[in-house]
């Protein structure tokens, strides 16, 4: 069985690992504004050591802001992005001599095309990101640098799987070196962020493990009564899609071809009933893209790619894959059918920035919602599957949402340990994390019947950390009696479990034993639920459609 991505950082291997680190700084010292006051790199300003010690690579962030003429809290951060940005060609450069390289080896060609699409995206974000930190947008550059941190991990983490020759392992150096610029950068944002102007209060980013529960919401999302509505009703119509009858196209992928690239205005597509069975990708210059269909089961869209393919991976299973950003969804099902020992194979990957996701229902058994990067928000959805059927590094808030155990595709008399959630957060200043408000978690009716019969062999947990600071809470949620009274299970032994932050307010139903929940989750205090609202956790109050 191929697992999800295990990233190790890996260590500088054989001589030309250690020309490639040197080349990365050469790549990015010409690319720093010239250095101030004649200070050496053996000796960085005092400003550069205030700031670095925010950060979790100090050895790479002194060297990397010595050569900053601007020392202010603003100009060091964006000197950190840029250094990140700098060595971006250098990686792309090693990535497509890997690809040159494996016409002979699907596996490894198909990991390298990956990479060169992920550190297109890194790209991209780490660009928004400078932008907009001097226009006083921290929230956006915090989250964008978040998703180039996601896109650089995976990059990474493919090319993990298909080593054995030097261009792979070089790449891969480099591109650890690369991973701890953004990450970094991405801790001078957050303590930017958190501590404004004066460097001398900067330290390391915190979670709520360490007590911090992040800064207080401006009073005007504290005060707001405005209620999100999710995907509004009164779109109008730019295409349609059917089988047969009286439409604009046959496929959803032809009338989002149709859109036009990053288009300010919502392009609306509605998909009649009907089962599609294509695979759709909505690429990155398709902007403010919405499918509305005919319903939950009405409007499918299916497919059946799956890791076990050969030169696929579970990056690529996905039935519907979206970068555009702006992306809606309403009244429909995304699913993916693989079968019997498919392993991963997802329904829906979502990279999308500001996506709205409304009455959808996702359905497959493993890995069936990748909720990869960027801010979400799903409403009134539907999403069943087996293991880590919610996965990903996305700010992804759920609201009234049903979560639904399915039995594995072994059978339902296997023993088993079914958790619902996987999520993937790397490093501690990624503003990253699922909420779970109003939802329920319970079985389906086949799932709950064999729990009847054999409840030791049908067991559900809330999640399991596939990643070192992996954060999930459930506000108010509906816990159904095949949720262990544990809560929550390890991923590998002790990993990550004194790092991540499981919670966990007002849960109800038989499964919400909250005395017997694992000592390393946590019961959240009234008074920091608002951390997790949508207007807080993802901004909605900026980009989420209100009904007043």
């Amino acid at each position: 069985m191929r697992k999800k991505p295990t990233f190790r950082r890996p260590r500088l291997l054989l001589p030309m690992a250690a020309l490639l680190s040197l080349l990365l700084l050469l790549v990015l010292l010409p690319h720093s504004p010239s250095a101030v006051g004649g200070a050496s790199p053996s000796s960085p300003p005092p400003q550069v050591l205030q700031a670095c010690r925010a950060t979790s690579f100090p050895s790479s962030c002194e060297p990397t802001l010595s050569k900053s003429s601007d020392l202010t809290p603003l100009g060091l951060t964006l000197a950190a992005l840029s250094a990140s940005s700098a060595a971006l060609p250098t990686a792309r450069s090693l990535a497509q001599s890997i690809f040159d390289a494996s016409s002979n080896n699907r596996n490894r060609s198909s990991a390298a095309r990956n990479c060169l699409e992920h550190l297109s995206l890194s790209d991209r974000r780490l660009s928004a990101a400078a932008a907009a930190l001097p226009r006083g947008r921290a929230a956006d550059a915090r989250a964008w640098t978040s998703a180039a941190l996601v896109y650089q991990y995976d990059c990474n983490n493919g090319l993990s799987y298909v080593t054995g020759t030097r261009l792979v392992a070089d790449a891969m150096a480099f591109l650890s070196s690369l991973y701890n610029l953004t990450s970094n950068a991405l801790s001078l944002i957050a303590a930017h962020q958190r501590f404004g102007d004066n460097l001398s209060l900067w330290s390391p980013p915190q979670t709520e493990r360490n007590g911090y529960w992040g800064d207080p919401a401006p009073a005007a999302v504290r005060r707001s009564t405005r209620r999100h509505a999710g995907l509004l009703s009164d779109l109008q119509t730019d295409a349609t899609v059917c089988q047969i009858g009286d439409c604009n196209y046959r496929t959803v992928q032809e009338a989002v071809a149709a859109a036009p690239d990053f288009g300010a205005g919502r392009f609306v597509i509605r998909i009649k009933a009907g089962i599609y069975k294509e695979t759709v990708r909505i690429p990155f210059e398709k902007t403010n893209v919405v499918l509305i269909g005919d319903g939950m089961g009405a409007t499918v869209i299916t497919g059946a790619l799956n890791a076990q393919m050969h030169g696929v991976w579970t990056y690529n299973t996905a039935t519907v894959g979206v970068f555009g950003d702006g992306f809606m969804a309403r009244d429909l099902t995304i699913e993916n059918t693989a079968g019997v020992g498919a392993h991963q194979a997802v329904a829906l990957r979502l990279d999308s920035d500001h996506s709205v996701l409304d009455s959808v229902e996702f359905r497959s058994h493993q890995d069936t919602l990748y909720a990869r990067s960027l801010r979400q928000l799903y409403r009134h959805c539907r999403i069943s599957g087996t293991v880590d059927f919610v996965f990903g590094n996305a700010a992804a808030v759920f609201d009234e949402c049903l979560l639904e155990v399915v039995p594995r595709a072994e059978g339902p008399d296997k023993s088993g340990s079914d958790a619902v959630t996987a999520q993937g957060r790397t490093d501690p200043a990624q503003a990253t994390g699922f909420v779970f408000r109003q939802c329920a978690v319970n079985g389906s009716e086949e799932f709950l019947t064999a729990f009847e019969r054999k409840p030791k062999a049908n067991r559900a947990y809330l999640g399991r950390p596939w990643k070192e600071y992996s954060r999930v809470v459930f506000i108010e949620t509906y816990l159904g009696e095949m949720v262990t009274p544990e809560g929550w299970l390890p991923f590998r032994g002790p990993f990550a479990l004194d790092t991540l932050f499981y919670g966990e307010y007002g849960s109800s139903g038989p499964g919400a034993k909250i005395a017997s929940r694992v000592k390393w989750s946590s019961q959240i205090p009234a008074e920091h639920l608002g951390v997790y609202s949508v207007d807080n956790f993802i901004q909605g109050n900026e980009w989420v459609p209100s009904d007043r």
